[in-house]
């Protein structure tokens, strides 16, 4: 298992377009920055504007935490929709080479085999959420500085520089648990569809449904909490002034406990399947 797991990341590592997809994240990060740079300023205005006349504001609001808040919010579509395709060509691109059969023609467990692909399918988005949050931070602390943070959820919540930095690092922890759960359902679709073009387009509809799906009311409290699209914004917790610890523990667990299904029906299904 270590040697196929290791094969895949230095399969992983040659493809091109693994280095074109953290580019395509760092890239969404610079065009966050520019835009914050010449106008987040005006934007603040119109939004503290009525604020602004009962309160007295020291400092500058658009700093370093707010900008990574809005790195955050990337989680929504654009960097789920990076990871699932990369992912997904972990093993799509294996069907369309052919190299799946010349591979499992030696003495090569399946089991092991998508196992190992699942891994580095893993490795590689918490790979993703590590580059996303180290590069974003260093870029933003630079630029823009250290400061309170500010964030509109149904109110105005406004948190000290300190403790905004440590929800900001606990949301993208929490994020991660979302794009892991990304990561392992465009995998099982590749072992289900197989081929590329294909996987992406249900991928990418996966994602979109998901997203519409998130505001959903079951009306049953319980269905509601293990219903998995209103589980991917659980990071979203950590900038309400009271945290509910309990909830974000609950839909993590769920979510990952779905994730760990998703990859027993993958293996299982191909382990089933005639590769020819």
């Amino acid at each position: 298992m270590k040697t196929l797991v290791w094969a895949e990341i230095v399969k992983l590592m040659k493809q091109s377009k693994t280095y074109y997809a953290l580019g395509a994240v760092f890239l969404i990060e610079c065009l966050i920055f520019i835009t914050a740079y010449y106008q987040g300023s005006a934007i603040l205005d119109v939004l503290l504007d009525s604020l602004k006349q009962s309160f007295y504001f020291e400092g500058t609001l658009l700093n370093g935490n707010l900008i990574l808040y809005i790195v955050l919010n990337g989680l929504w579509f654009n960097v789920p929709l990076i990871i699932m395709i990369i992912t997904s060509g972990i093993l799509t691109d294996e069907y369309k080479d052919g190299t799946i059969q010349t591979t499992l023609l030696q003495a090569v467990d399946k089991g092991s085999f998508i196992g190992a692909k699942y891994v580095v399918a893993i490795g590689f988005t918490l790979f993703v959420i590590a580059f996303m949050m180290v590069s974003s931070g260093i870029l933003a602390y630079t630029i823009f500085g250290k400061g309170d943070l500010v964030v509109y959820l149904q109110t105005l919540n406004f948190f000290p520089a300190a403790d905004a930095f440590q929800r900001i690092g606990w949301a993208f922890a929490s994020g991660a648990v979302a794009m892991l759960f990304y990561s392992v359902v465009s995998m099982t679709l590749a072992v289900w569809i197989k081929e590329a073009a294909k996987t992406w387009i249900a991928s990418a509809l996966f994602l979109i449904i998901t997203n519409l799906l998130l505001k959903l009311d079951l009306g049953i409290a319980i269905a509601n909490h293990f219903f998995f699209p209103k589980l991917m914004d659980t990071w979203q917790a950590f900038f309400y002034h009271e945290i509910d610890w309990g909830l974000v523990w609950l839909n993590n667990t769920i979510l990952l406990g779905y994730g760990v299904c998703l990859i027993g029906l993958g293996v299982w299904t191909f382990r089933k399947q005639d590769i020819g």
